[in-house]
């Protein structure tokens, strides 16, 4: 099976969104959000988690296991990840941290190339840079989604957690909402019926690439993508889709 069958696969579904932040090369089960959605949304109106994953990714290292971080400016502990911003220095920095890495300029995979040419890019913005990598990597995968930053929707800022997501699904007009499997324990089926919108959560992942991006740089992206089609298929059954409400 090709990777391209991903592109258009949410062509014959109702609209599915998925909502996540963005991240810094995550694992590659998280790009089955991308896969599965008619709309990516890029979740950069919340605060931004400093023990997270979207300035950081994991690495093989000189010493086993190994962060590479994304060079930030200090800020307010209560920042958004839309403002966050680059460290002064931020690509003499980065390129320090690139060459104590030398499988980064040893790889030859096929996407080698283009993935050394995107870490060496200029630093500018930090939510521009990490989408720019979300759609390189999706670009290698085969998986064609259309993007969209919450930051952009103009919400009300008192809104949190649960309250936050739905108002997403509800400004973009979502029939489904589309979840890892981690966030099961966030969300409330009944609100989201009531919401005339349909919860999905993804089953566990146990595929390839835990560490996408040395995966991507040393191996072939469409063994990876096959994964992720295969994942797809054997995907739980979605929940039914929530009847319309009386009047609608």
């Amino acid at each position: 099976m090709s990777a391209p069958t991903l592109a258009g696969r949410a062509a014959t579904r109702q609209h599915r969104i998925a909502v996540m932040q963005p991240y810094f090369f995550p694992y590659a089960g998280y790009f089955r959000l991308l896969a599965q959605a008619d709309q990516f949304v890029l979740f950069d109106c919340v605060q931004f988690p400093r023990r997270g994953r979207v300035h950081r990714c994991e690495v093989p290292g000189p010493a086993g296991a190994h962060w590479l971080t994304l060079p930030l400016a200090a800020q307010p502990r209560d920042v958004r990840i839309a403002d966050l911003a680059f460290a002064d220095d931020a690509r003499a920095r980065m390129d320090s941290r690139l060459a104590a890495l030398p499988w980064i300029a040893a790889a030859t995979g096929t996407a080698a190339a283009s993935l050394r040419a995107f870490l060496h890019a200029p630093l500018d913005g930090v939510v521009d840079y990490l989408e720019d990598g979300l759609r390189l990597a999706a670009g290698l995968l085969g998986i064609d989604c259309k993007f969209c930053r919450s930051s952009s929707l103009g919400l009300p800022a008192a809104l949190r957690g649960q309250d936050r997501v739905l108002a997403i699904a509800s400004a973009l007009g979502a029939s489904h909402y589309l979840n890892a499997p981690g966030g099961r324990a966030l969300y409330d089926p009944a609100r989201f019926a009531q919401a005339g919108i349909a919860l999905e959560f993804l089953p566990a992942w146990t595929g390839p690439g835990m560490q996408l991006l040395p995966a991507l740089m040393q191996d072939d992206p469409a063994f990876i993508a096959d994964a992720i089609i295969a994942d797809s298929l054997r995907a739980e059954s979605p929940a039914p889709a929530p009847s319309p409400s009386p009047g609608a």
